[in-house]
């Protein structure tokens, strides 16, 4: 394990009904080989043993960076999104500004970096939202989200491959996708539902909560 993921790991707490005492044993490596890698990502093949007891054949994909996202919220309740073309599935997907952080370095200036270039917005103020393992089975990718206020516009930037859309809408319509599926990048979904839940328990500003929570 790298000491990137160390350290995203380093304050991971035990839940409340899990005390660490009845596990079975972890997985066992004995040997891997990098079968591809770009500037990206690698992938990596390994000799692998299940908790079983049972051998395996086990591929990993393996960004280099840490996914990084902010979901903007403006002072009147409503929230930027971005919307690009996305390659992997041939769609058009609206999203919150998201995107990568090197390892080396701090992940909210990679926020900061894709609030500006993607949706041309600078926050005054960062609430860390949750850290996450997208999809723990496949990859160690792993990621983090916050939510954003007090903004203001800077020069967009987008990346060479990508032609960003930019919308304002209210936080009331962001869900209403979600429900009804239009939304469907699962880290602006989790982002999403998870602002929700803070403005609810008060763990945003008060007239900032209100302004989400109007129309929901």
């Amino acid at each position: 394990m790298s000491d990137s993921h160390t350290t995203f790991d380093d304050d991971r707490p035990l839940p409340a009904w899990d005390d660490g005492s009845d596990r079975p044993p972890p997985w066992r490596d004995a040997g891997s080989a990098v079968t591809f890698e770009n500037p990206w990502l690698r992938l990596t093949r390994h000799d692998a043993t299940a908790p079983t007891g049972v051998k395996a054949d086990y591929v990993v994909m393996r960004p280099k960076n840490l996914s990084v996202g902010v979901l903007p919220v403006h002072e009147d309740g409503t929230v930027t999104l971005v919307g690009q073309q996305r390659f992997a599935l041939m769609n058009w997907s609206w999203e919150m500004p998201e995107g990568g952080a090197p390892f080396n370095e701090a992940p909210i200036e990679g926020a900061r970096r894709e609030l500006a270039e993607e949706a041309g917005l600078a926050a005054a103020h960062w609430f860390p939202a949750y850290k996450a393992e997208m999809s723990n089975s496949v990859t160690d990718e792993r990621a983090m989200a916050w939510i954003a206020w007090g903004l203001t516009p800077v020069p967009v930037a987008p990346d060479p491959t990508e032609i960003i859309r930019v919308a304002r809408v209210p936080f009331a319509d962001l869900l209403a996708g979600i429900r009804s599926g239009a939304i469907r990048d699962m880290f602006t979904l989790a982002t999403a539902l998870r602002a929700y839940h803070m403005a609810r328990e008060g763990e945003l500003p008060p007239e900032l909560a209100k302004a989400m929570l109007a129309g929901v």
